[in-house]
């Protein structure tokens, strides 16, 4: 055994494992697939295609993108995988300030994400004992490949007094080596000397046999014992054996392995007192730590108590942690900016003057042939049943709003926790023909000029001249969640039952089913029955004069009911539809106005 070996030996074959390389856990597999992932409060929920390998989880825009690099990622040493309390299919992924909110396709997926994520967790070892010995102690693999030298224990050496003291173990030890190859040579030399005095004997008594023994005159034999004594006893002589001094080496190394003995309990007795000192110290920073994470807890107790603009639990639903006052201050507040930014865009917007002229009225005198032609009959006969009804004596409509000619009724009704109030307004507008008014509610083209709250919309399929379906998208009023709706609008002209009766205009837009327009899960679907009534009055011109728009009135009976198709505070649905719906009566009115200013009258 060689030095290095005999001092090596107290590094054990725990401390040098040999590292196992991720993926040796049985049942670790990388998992790929579509979640939804929170982006912001504009666009909400948006489909990702996720990646979970190398313990480490990274999303893609899409499937076919995953070539150009990843849009993110978390590696989940340190994650923190929250499943969601109330959503089934929701999990929440932490690191530090970093939070992936995901939602799977069912709770099914979500489980299998979880498990894999946690499996990967677990194959990297973080924080466990097994990581621990996998990685090995640092002072045992330095120690096993230098010999224990002054600088493998460079950890320790915070102390001038422990340094002195492993230099005198390193000193002890060149001298005890020493000590142990002269002593060893003293030995091998005592081994060679008694081997060849037993040979040598040997050679003296044959030849002593040999000769005769010499005879005294008394009769006695007389031996020579000068020679063969002097051959016998001459290789035990201390000084054939190289010289060597046993007693004295004998007492040395006494001396030495009881250096050695004072020096490692002087060591022991310094690393103890070392030990108190960090002790103290970590209770220190176990007393410091304990109050850092009283103050996150508190300090994260507060921010929950805050509204908080990016995460989808402080939007739109009955589990929402934002309450009802800091709702409407939200929504209060993006109604704000939305009516300033329209406000901009209108200033700067050129109308484009269509050559086109409408319609003439025949065209809407009847509902057309189409598979909905029945229940645009229907719902055009309701309108006209109930709709024009008078609510000035029915105690269940209230007056919420009356500005000039216009005023607008709410029916407080909810179902199931959702308001569903009807409202209906009522609004005189001179200059236009009910024929002009219902035409620019109808006509697509003309949307985006009055309509402020559509993001986008389009036509899924035109059933007749005067009847289509239609998708629209309405912009998201943080912390709503964005609506859409697909509903039928159909446009109708009444013919009065006699000729002193105005005739009737009628708008009325409903909501249906096509399969080119399926639900998703970016928006909520809400359900609508709307009409847009609208008489026109003339009064007589004075003389021979033509009728001008300064003879003409248009009565107009607008009604809404809307199902949100989601959870909002009941406050706040009533408070903005009582904001929003005059403005857009008062908006649209005007913009007809502008639209027919100077044009001729269209009956």
């Amino acid at each position: 055994m060689s030095d290095n070996q005999s001092w090596n030996s107290s590094g054990s074959e725990e401390d040098i494992e040999p590292r196992e390389e991720p993926g040796h856990l049985v049942g670790v597999v990388d998992l790929s697939g579509v979640l939804s992932k929170w982006t912001n409060y504009i666009h909400g929920w948006q489909d990702r295609w996720v990646v979970l390998k190398n313990n480490t989880l990274s999303y893609y825009k899409s499937q076919d993108e995953t070539e150009y690099g990843c849009r993110g990622s978390l590696c989940l040493s340190k994650a923190v995988i929250t499943p969601h309390e109330f959503d089934e299919c929701r999990l929440d992924i932490s690191v530090n300030d970093s939070v992936w909110y995901l939602r799977a396709q069912d709770p099914e997926h979500r489980h299998q994400w979880i498990n894999s994520i946690e499996l990967h967790r677990a194959d990297s070892g973080y924080g466990s004992e097994s990581s621990l010995r996998r990685h090995g102690s640092m002072l045992s693999l330095t120690s096993a490949t230098s010999g224990y030298s002054a600088t493998s224990t460079s950890s320790f050496k915070k102390g001038h007094r422990l340094r002195e003291k492993l230099a005198e173990m390193e000193t002890f030890r060149d001298i005890l080596c020493r000590q142990a190859d002269t002593l060893q040579k003293y030995f091998d030399g005592c081994a060679d000397a008694v081997s060849k005095d037993e040979l040598q004997r040997d050679r003296i008594v044959e030849d002593d046999e040999d000769d005769f023994p010499n005879t005294r005159a008394d009769g006695e034999f007389l031996h020579n014992n000068n020679g063969s004594k002097d051959k016998l006893f001459q290789s035990l002589s201390p000084k054939g054996i190289n010289g060597i001094d046993f007693k004295g080496e004998a007492i040395t190394f006494k001396a030495t392995t009881a250096g050695i003995l004072a020096t490692l309990s002087h060591c022991i007795d310094l690393m103890v007192k070392r030990e108190d000192s960090w002790q103290k110290r970590l209770d220190k920073e176990m007393e410091k730590r304990r109050r850092i994470e009283e103050g996150y807890k508190s300090a994260l107790n507060e921010l929950k108590k805050k509204s908080h603009f990016g995460g989808p639990d402080y939007e739109e639903g009955p589990n929402s942690l934002i309450n009802e006052d800091e709702f409407f201050d939200a929504v209060e507040a993006a109604l704000d900016r939305q009516d300033k930014i329209e406000e901009q865009s209108q200033t700067e917007k050129t109308r484009i003057q269509r050559s086109s002229p409408p319609p003439p009225g025949d065209v809407y005198s009847s509902t057309g042939t189409h598979r909905f032609s029945d229940k645009v009959e229907e719902m055009v006969q309701n309108h006209m049943t109930y709709s024009l009804q008078d609510v000035g004596g029915d105690a269940n409509w209230q007056l919420v709003v009356e500005e000039g000619e216009m005023k607008v009724y709410r029916r407080e009704v909810e179902e199931n926790g959702i308001v569903l109030d009807p409202l209906k307004a009522t609004h005189s507008v001179k200059g236009v023909t009910g024929h002009e008014v219902c035409h620019y509610f109808w006509d697509t083209s003309y949307r985006n000029d009055w309509e402020t709250t559509i993001e986008n919309f389009n036509v899924v399929e035109t059933l007749s001249d005067n009847a289509a379906i239609v998708y629209q998208t309405h912009k998201r009023v943080w912390p709503a969640s964005q609506r859409d709706v697909l509903y039928l609008s159909a446009m109708r002209k009444i013919l009065a039952n006699n000729e002193n009766d105005p005739d009737t205009w009628l708008v009325c837009n409903f909501s249906v089913d096509h399969d080119d327009a399926q639900p998703s899960s970016r928006c909520v679907r809400a359900k609508i029955n709307i009409a847009m009534i609208c008489q026109t009055l003339v009064s007589p011109p004075e003389g021979d004069k033509e009728i001008s728009r300064d003879n003409i009135l248009c009565k107009i009976t607008y009604v809404a009911n809307v199902n949100p198709g989601g959870w909002a505070p009941a406050s706040v649905l009533r408070a903005v539809a009582k904001r929003e719906y005059p403005k857009f009566l008062k908006r649209f009115t005007s913009y007809v106005q502008d639209k027919t200013a100077g044009k001729p009258i269209l009956f």
